[in-house]
């Protein structure tokens, strides 16, 4: 399931900076992570930011998921 939800992001060199954003969207991953690190809930994320739907916010989540589940070697 995690693979169907990252489909939703995508990236282009040419748009937003190359930065990850939602089905070629210019919403941004990191602005739909900023407005849930803020307290909104999903259903308000998807109410501020019309053109999204319930599983692009989860996209979001599990690409921000995904970059943090890797080893961390302490020297």
């Amino acid at each position: 399931m995690q693979m169907e939800l990252l489909k939703r992001v995508t990236v282009n060199p040419r748009q937003c900076g190359g930065r990850p954003c939602i089905r070629g969207m210019r919403i941004r991953v990191s602005d739909v992570l900023d407005l849930l690190a803020a307290g909104l809930s999903t259903e308000e994320v998807v109410k501020e930011l019309p053109d999204l739907e319930t599983d692009d916010v989860r996209a979001c989540l599990a690409l921000a998921s995904s970059r943090f589940d890797h080893p961390v070697f302490v020297a």
